[in-house]
């Protein structure tokens, strides 16, 4: 009987989950939404998503993940488990093989607590690969050849950089700036600009719908509703894709000095490479409108974004299973 192989992309806002042969079969929030009074949870993922700052008293819509890191341990072990059954169906007598991806910058500790998570969860082998080699294989990159390649995956809640050659991060960096802070930074912009008080799942519609980070040509609009701070009356306001770019700009420099910091680090022969053949994004921030445009503008180098940068990490943590299911399979029971 074949073994399930799994590849799953543990991110901050989302997760998703890969099957050997079948490719991304779930893609889901990383939210859970749980009862306080009975402990009981009452919906995972999208379900739990809608009811993000919509809950009554004893219900609480949480994320247990927090920047790429395990806040709250019992709640993500049931989440995963929730998922790989829901991925898998209940029917395999035979516990899957998941490799599962964490930001660069873990410490061993936080690796250790998803590889216990993911065992809990019912797996019979656990194999933790860095987001940035996820990335690359993901993006169709061959890392195994001596040539510099340097991803920039911004997922929810960090950015991964690397510079990756023979099948490993030469130069790496993780920071905790992503696609959460730039829904935090139009929270901000309008509270400060506007006095309007609008909810996380108001700002993620905002940003994906005119957000940009470099200024474009064309100005895009939408109407934001959300609450008054002077009057405390439910309020609509028109926003303008200027007033994205402007409210993003110091998060998207952090993500861009961060970029500039790796290449600064990296070895003079694959900063030719790097040159050459441009800087790889990958993630779900990097659909950001202009995004790809300010790191070539600030770089000089060429910069694009993977063919489908939401579900790179989940392919490549795949792929990586595929990748080790080459070995002997004693091997691996050992």
């Amino acid at each position: 009987m074949p073994y399930t192989d799994i590849g799953i992309d543990l991110g901050t806002a989302s997760i998703l989950v890969y099957i050997r042969g079948k490719g991304v079969v779930l893609k889901e929030p990383s939210v859970v939404a749980f009862d306080r009074d009975s402990n009981k949870i009452k919906a995972i993922g999208e379900d739990a998503r809608l009811m993000l700052g919509r809950t009554p008293g004893n219900i609480v819509a949480v994320r247990p993940l927090r920047q790429g890191v395990i806040s709250d341990y019992t709640v993500t072990e049931k989440m995963l488990k929730y998922f790989i059954q829901k991925a898998i169906g209940k029917k395999t007598f035979r516990k899957p093989r998941i490799s599962v991806c964490v930001p660069s910058g873990v410490t061993e500790v936080e690796k250790k607590a998803v590889e216990d998570a993911t065992y809990q969860a019912g797996a019979r082998y656990v194999e933790i690969i860095e987001e940035p080699i996820a990335a690359a294989i993901g993006a169709g990159i061959d890392i195994s050849k001596p040539q510099g390649n340097m991803i920039v995956d911004i997922g929810g809640g960090t950015t991964d950089i690397a510079v990756i050659s023979l099948g490993g991060a030469v130069v790496s960096t993780s920071i905790k700036v992503a696609g959460d802070d730039f829904d935090e930074a139009i929270v901000r912009y309008m509270r400060k600009k506007h006095n309007l008080l609008i909810g996380e799942r108001t700002a993620e519609e905002l940003k994906i719908k005119i957000g940009t980070a470099f200024k474009r040509p064309e100005i895009d609009y939408l109407e934001v509703r959300g609450r008054n701070l002077v009057t405390g009356l439910p309020r609509t306001v028109k926003v303008s894709s200027e007033e994205t770019e402007e409210a993003l700009r110091e998060t998207t420099s952090q993500i861009v000095e961060a970029i500039h910091s790796v290449l600064e680090r990296t070895p003079p022969e694959l900063a030719a490479d790097i040159a050459d053949r441009g800087i790889v994004l990958t993630g779900g921030g990097s659909l950001l409108r202009g995004l790809e445009d300010l790191i070539a503008y600030k770089m000089g180098i060429n910069t694009m974004t993977a063919e489908d940068p939401m579900t790179a990490v989940a392919i490549g943590t795949g792929k990586f299973v595929e990748f080790l299911a080459g070995y002997n399979e004693e091997d691996i029971e050992q």
